[in-house]
């Protein structure tokens, strides 16, 4: 994946990211840069943890809708039965979208206030690098600061392709959203809400635990979305979780079958007892 280098291209993509006017020079812009955000910049660079997933694995668990999934996950896992899944609703705009899994690309946002371009261009060109980096395929996961939260959107017509050609294939937030005629063909949006502008929207920081409507995340944790919500998927189940999905298959369709075929209540708990 080729970096960006080169001050006007730095210069030009922060303009498209918050639409900041072009009066100062990109060379004056990036002399005044210093900051890296709230994290060192190695740590930044090596937070993802080593993340696999083999070919089936991922296929399996494309197959599932999101409540399965956690009707799974608690099945190998009981611990897991009351979290690590988003709590509240999220708007869908695409709710005939397939599940997506990836690993998470975690980012807090803000959109109320706004940012210097010297102090701010080479954390969201740093983000970029982030999100183009192993593992992926992913999803962006981003945590909403603003006491308004939604205030401004992060994600729009721009910020969909830009994701979707890092490797990215969705985004679970808190924050708005926009655009929604205009977003990259394919690519899935789970948000709290929609707004119209962008106001002063940018990245706080990245690569750390965020939480969006109840769900604790953590870089590289492995996500699973549709138009339900969000669950995170632990890896060390994956190879438990084709045996559970079978049981809870055939259990799940005796009961149906006692409903819509016999439809008694002695039915129906004599399936459910098993």
């Amino acid at each position: 994946m080729r970096m960006l280098q080169s001050a006007p291209e730095r210069f030009l993509l922060y303009r498209i990211f918050c639409g900041e006017p072009l009066h100062t020079s990109p060379e004056n812009a990036l002399a005044k840069q210093r900051v890296i955000g709230n994290v060192a910049a190695e740590t930044r660079r090596g937070m993802l943890m080593a993340a696999t997933l083999t070919k089936d694995q991922m296929e399996f668990l494309q197959s599932m809708d999101t409540p399965t999934v956690c009707n799974v996950v608690e099945m190998v896992a009981p611990e897991r039965r009351g979290h690590g899944y988003t709590v509240k609703h999220l708007f869908c705009p695409f709710p005939d979208l397939p599940p997506i899994v990836g690993f998470a690309k975690t980012v807090t946002a803000k959109a109320k206030d706004k940012v210097a371009l010297g102090s701010y261009m080479e954390k969201r060109l740093d983000y970029l690098d982030y999100i183009a980096a192993a593992p992926t395929p992913s999803i962006a996961v981003i945590e909403d600061l603003d006491d308004e939260v939604g205030y401004g959107a992060f994600w729009g017509e721009v910020q969909s392709n830009i994701h979707k050609a890092l490797g990215c294939l969705g985004v679970v937030t808190n924050g708005s959203i926009r655009d929604i005629p205009m977003i990259a063909q394919g690519f899935q949006m789970l948000a709290g809400s929609l707004a119209p502008s962008h106001a002063y929207t940018h990245v706080e920081d990245f690569g750390i635990p965020v939480t969006v409507h109840g769900m604790k995340v953590n870089s590289g944790d492995l996500i699973h979305a549709d138009q339900h919500g969000a669950v995170v998927v632990p890896l060390e189940v994956i190879p438990k979780m084709k045996a559970a999905l079978d049981d809870l298959n055939a259990r799940e369709a005796k009961i149906i079958k006692a409903a819509k075929e016999v439809g008694t209540v002695e039915a129906i708990k004599a399936a459910i007892k098993g």
